[in-house]
């Protein structure tokens, strides 16, 4: 009877090897053990047997041994990941358009060079004169406002800068470092602080969470107008070695 008992145990712990062994890879490691649970308690309750809760429980330990494993190799190099490249778990990308009052008063490089210097990285830059039908595209969320149809018209009014910044945050803190939308509510510091006025001139626009940036991109650039590359001081900026 003990070689049988044996015999059955090494024939259930090949078979769960194997299945255990395909399941790691796709990272069902669980399932797996489950499978092979259920073996074991209908052998126990056939009577092959004789002390099934003592194997179900020596069972259960072999089986939680290499799946505790495997998810402790997946945490562990999450972890890694997460040290070596901080930034690649936290890394966004947001729209920002110079608008024509800010392209007009020679304003580009200072806007840019603000993104630059906080450590935003600038991966798709264009300038166009966007028509009234695409203008009504931008603001369609505003269509119902009594100011919509200026707001368009002035957008359309000449060039644009438009521009996609990526960073870690960039959603959240490019707005901050834009301002508020009235100059006069502003922090001086900020971009329409320090350089705007009034409401209907704020020189610049920035996505102002993260479905908005999607769209904004989308509308305004291909895919293939991105450009993925990795800037030199991203070490400095991030801690990466």
């Amino acid at each position: 009877m003990r070689s049988q008992i044996c015999r059955s145990a090494r024939t259930i712990l090949s078979a769960a090897s194997k299945q255990a062994s395909r399941s790691f890879s796709g990272g069902r490691a669980a399932a797996a053990a489950l499978t092979f649970r259920g073996r074991v308690q209908a052998l126990s309750s056939s009577g092959s047997f004789e002390s099934g809760n003592a194997f179900r429980g020596w069972i259960s330990g072999v089986l939680a041994i290499p799946a505790a494993a495997y998810m402790l190799q997946e945490q562990e190099a999450h972890a890694a990941e997460v040290l070596e490249f901080p930034h690649l778990i936290l890394m966004e990308q947001t729209f920002i358009a110079i608008k024509p009052d800010g392209v007009q008063r020679g304003l580009i490089s200072e806007i840019i060079s603000r993104f630059e210097r906080k450590g935003y990285k600038l991966v798709a830059i264009k300038i166009l004169v966007p028509s009234k039908d695409f203008a009504q595209k931008h603001y369609h969320d505003l269509k119902e406002r009594p100011f919509f149809d200026g707001l368009c018209d002035f957008l359309s009014s000449g060039p644009v800068i438009a521009m996609v910044w990526e960073g870690e945050g960039v959603i959240k803190y490019g707005r901050k470092l834009i301002g508020a939308t009235d100059p006069q509510k502003s922090e001086p510091g900020t971009i329409r602080g320090d350089l705007a006025v009034v409401v209907e001139r704020n020189i610049i626009h920035g996505s102002d969470g993260p479905e908005t940036a999607k769209d904004e991109i989308k509308l305004w650039f291909k895919p293939e107008e991105l450009v993925s590359y990795t800037n030199n001081a991203e070490k400095w900026i991030y801690g990466v070695n």
